[in-house]
Formats: structure tokens, sequence, C-alpha cells
């Protein structure tokens, strides 16, 4: 009988070492990789509103009755003719504290309406 027991441990010590290899040849988990990415790609935002200000590095832009301050910087992307008064959407990531636009969208100016022409009573 102490034989067998004998013989029984080794068989399973025999049969663990293996299966002790194989788990540590295993690939690590693929949501550890998205992780990764997504700390490495700051997120991107988007607002609408009108320009207050804009100039060379800055754009002020009235969001909601609020004034948001974005950075304008060589790479940001200026689509239409942004100006003062004018509608626009503003993509945007978070730096710190700090708003900075990498792409401008002035809207189109609408066509003024055509004023109704008066009724007669």
């Amino acid at each position: 009988m102490k034989k067998m027991l004998q013989a029984a441990a080794v068989a399973a010590a025999v049969l663990a070492v293996p299966a002790m290899s194989f788990a540590a040849q295993t690939k690590p988990a693929p949501a550890a990789k998205t992780a990764t990415k997504k700390a490495e790609t700051p997120a991107t935002h988007s607002a609408k509103g009108v320009v207050k200000s804009m100039d060379a590095t800055s754009l002020v832009v009235t969001e909601k009755g609020k004034d948001v301050s974005y950075v304008l910087d060589a790479s940001t992307k200026k689509e239409g003719d942004p100006a003062v008064g004018s509608n626009v959407t503003v993509m945007y990531k978070t730096e710190g504290t700090q708003h900075v636009a990498t792409d401008v969208k002035a809207a189109a100016p609408k066509a003024a309406k055509a004023a109704k022409p008066a009724t007669k009573k």
C-alpha cells in the first residue's frame, strides 16, 4: 500500500511539471493590449458654438452661454472661414487643463430669410 502511494505521488509530480510549463507559455490576454492603446491616445471631444474671438494661437467660443477657450497650433485644421460671429464646430483634446483644438469647422453662413409680404386686411 505504501508503495502504491509513493507511485501515485511520483506520477502526480511527473504530470504536474508539463502542465506548469504549458501554463507559463500562454499569451497574455488581448484586453491588456487594448488598455495600453487607450491610455496612449487622448480622447477627442467636440463642441459647437459662436466664435467670440480668435487669433493665431487661441479661439474663444460661446457655447450654451459660456465662453470656452481653445489653444490653436500649427497642427490645427481649419475648414471654411472661421471668424468672429460665425458658427463653428470644434474638435479638441484635453491636455492638462487646456483644450487643444485639432479641427475647427466653420458653418456656411445661412441665407437671410426674405421678409414676408404684408397682407391686406
